[in-house]
């Protein structure tokens, strides 16, 4: 019996792919890009000494410019994650690190493997390409999570500040002021946009657009629907914290209720992959007897496509909409 061993040098070089995505993202920007800050990022940006209309600037910059870039080819694909995520990279410098990445990935397959040359080329490339995709996605769900869950005591500070005779912009000032990032630095954007003349409603709706989050719709319409027609905002975003809040408490009912479900199905979907790693490490001469028959392609193909279609309905039926 002979232990294979490209298959571990393939997931280490995935595993320091990942890892050297995140240590260059932490040396370019350090701490200023982390949503664990006190002080937004706004705040301290503020502080050393910029200007209000050159930090508006830079932070719109940064809020658009992954959408911008969906015409390119390569970076479509991630273009949407990215700016969920708001990457403080520019889209041609993760293009540029991707590039990095996939040079990297080539060096240490061909030091740690003896795949030929079309082979290594082409999981360099999904290395490189497949590492970023997945750090800027985890970046965005972190992101969007943490917004989410800032939301409801974001809407009542700003209801206590409507009480007591705020006008809203006020109100969304001191949710910049109070409110740590991501929210803070994303309150603050609107805070500055209304000082420069936009109007708040339209603001917080393309906020929510460009988020994509359902709880902000709701907050972007209220806020529009007094704009237009009037009445107490102070009530009314109370009775959307409450929304928020109850819809959040009810998210995390269900998530904790699924959770069985969703181990579950990670297992029965990851189970044949990891029996087919395990095979391949343990006995590399399993399939050698049938390998060379006109089945066997046409085999694998179809049981790779089994599980494709488990996987895509596992997901589907425990990711639950609340």
């Amino acid at each position: 019996m002979t232990f294979n061993t490209e298959l571990v040098v393939y997931g280490l070089i995935f595993i320091a792919v990942l890892l050297l995505v995140e240590g260059l993202y932490l040396t370019v920007f350090g701490k200023s890009i982390s949503l664990n800050s006190r002080v937004n990022r706004r705040l301290e940006m503020l502080e050393k000494g910029m200007g209000r209309e050159q930090v508006l600037e830079q932070l719109r910059k940064e809020m658009s410019q992954h959408m911008k870039a969906r015409s390119i080819p390569i970076y479509s694909i991630l273009a949407n994650k990215a700016q969920k995520a708001n990457i403080a990279f520019s889209p041609n410098q993760i293009i540029l690190i991707m590039a990095l990445l996939s040079v990297f990935a080539f060096l240490g397959l061909t030091i740690g493997t003896k795949a030929s040359l079309t082979v290594r080329l082409l999981i360099s490339v999904v290395m490189g390409v497949g590492g970023v995709y997945m750090w800027i996605n985890k970046k965005a769900k972190k992101r969007l999570a943490m917004i989410e869950e800032q939301l409801p005591d974001a809407v009542e500070l700003m209801v206590r500040s409507l009480r007591v005779g705020h006008p809203l912009v006020s109100a969304i000032q001191i949710v910049a002021k109070e409110v740590p990032d991501p929210l803070g630095t994303e309150m603050g954007v609107i805070a500055d946009e209304a000082a420069y003349g936009r109007d708040v409603g339209e603001a917080l709706k393309a906020m929510a657009e460009r988020l994509d989050l359902q709880d902000l719709r709701f907050l972007a319409v209220a806020v529009s629907i007094q704009q237009t027609s009037g009445g107490n905002l102070a009530e009314i975003l109370e009775g959307l914290a409450k929304v928020i809040r109850s819809r959040f408490r009810l998210f995390r009912r269900v998530k904790a209720i699924t959770a069985e479900a969703k181990w579950s199905g990670m297992f029965l979907s990851g189970f044949p992959i990891f029996a087919l790693i395990a095979i391949n490490l343990i006995e590399p001469d399993y399939y050698k007897d049938v390998q060379d028959t006109a089945a066997f392609i046409p085999a694998a193909l179809i049981v790779a496509a089994f599980l494709i279609v488990n996987i895509i309905v596992m997901r589907a039926l425990v990711n639950i909409k609340v």
